[in-house]
């Protein structure tokens, strides 16, 4: 099996959505409190804790708006978090979850057809791995498997 690593949102980004920052689509993130029960942030790839505060904005995980580029709601720690370490261990909160979406990415960030498909979260690192080793595949997004939402980005080692 291939080496892959699991890659959080940057520490860039998330400074900037942290700071007030527009998100996707041009507005500021809003604040929210957390109950503790399904907020996972993107940057730390943790759970932000109850009673916590985060945000919740519009997320674009491309480098340019096209018509693949998928737009859509994610959670972030409102306060500085430190970012996950890009690792091919994947992250503990994923295993709360029965299953994800897995889909391909070619070079142009574009959708690769055939490649996507909801997978059990115990298959991901080989579904993942098997994915990027064809050639039209450049990385590979998680996504929920109820919401369609982000979860992380995995690429090989």
């Amino acid at each position: 099996m291939s080496a892959i690593r699991f890659i959080a949102m940057t520490t860039t980004l998330a400074r900037h959505y942290q700071a007030g920052g527009a998100d996707a689509n041009g507005q500021k993130p809003e604040v929210q409190i957390s109950d503790g029960d399904g907020v996972p942030c993107r940057h730390c790839l943790q759970n932000v804790k109850a009673g916590d505060k985060y945000l919740v904005l519009s997320h674009r995980p491309f480098p340019a708006p096209q018509p693949y580029a998928e737009t859509g709601p994610i959670f972030l720690h409102a306060d500085h978090c430190e970012r996950y370490e890009e690792t091919a261990t994947m992250p503990v909160m994923f295993g709360e979850s029965s299953d994800y979406i897995l889909r391909g990415y070619s070079c142009q960030d574009r959708i690769v057809y055939g490649t996507g498909g909801v997978i059990k979260t115990s298959d991901i690192p080989d579904r993942a791995a098997e994915l990027l080793k064809r050639d039209d595949v450049a990385y590979v997004h998680m996504r929920s498997a109820r919401n369609n939402c982000f979860q992380c980005r995995i690429d090989l080692e």
